[in-house]
C-alpha cells in the first residue's frame, strides 16, 4: 500500500459574533465532510487545500496559519495523510465545480462538530477551536 498526501480545510466565517463552519456532503448522503483532495505533483499542500475548497464547496479564502495537524485514511487501496488547515471564508458562490452533485452546510461549530463525529478529522477539531476561539472578535 503506497501512500499519498491530500489536504483539507475546516471553513469558517465570523457571523453576528459567533464563529460558523462550513461542511459538505455528497447530495442524497447523510455523512457530512470537510472539503479535501489530492496534493497534485507541483503544489503545496496550502495550494491544494484552497483548491479543494473552491472545487468542492465553492468557498474562497485565506488560510490561517499553519496546519492544525493530520489524520491518516484508506481509500482505493491508498494509505492517505490528511493536512488539515484553518481557511477563513472571504466568499462563496451559488455555483461551483462539484455543485451539481454536493451541498454545503453553515452550522456552529459545536453543530458542526456533532456532524462530524464519525469523520477521521475529528481528534483534530478540538485544535481547530481553540483556534477559532482566539480569532473570535470581541463583542
Amino acid at each position: 500500500m503506497s501512500g499519498r498526501d491530500q489536504a483539507g480545510v475546516i471553513p469558517f466565517r465570523r457571523k453576528k459574533g459567533a464563529i460558523e463552519i462550513c461542511l459538505i456532503r455528497n447530495k442524497g448522503s447523510k455523512k457530512w465532510k470537510i472539503p479535501k483532495g489530492f496534493v497534485d505533483p507541483g503544489e503545496t499542500s496550502e495550494e491544494a487545500a484552497l483548491k479543494e475548497a473552491w472545487e468542492e464547496a465553492g468557498l474562497t479564502g485565506k488560510l490561517i496559519g499553519n496546519s492544525i495537524g493530520a489524520y491518516d485514511h484508506k481509500k482505493w487501496g491508498l494509505k492517505l495523510t490528511v493536512a488539515i488547515y484553518l481557511m477563513e471564508v472571504s466568499e462563496q458562490e451559488d455555483k461551483w465545480e462539484e455543485s451539481r452533485f454536493r451541498e454545503r452546510a453553515w452550522s456552529s461549530v459545536s453543530e458542526a462538530f456533532d456532524m462530524l463525529q464519525k469523520h477521521p478529522v475529528q481528534p483534530l477539531l478540538d485544535a481547530a477551536a481553540t483556534k477559532l476561539e482566539r480569532r473570535r472578535k470581541p463583542r
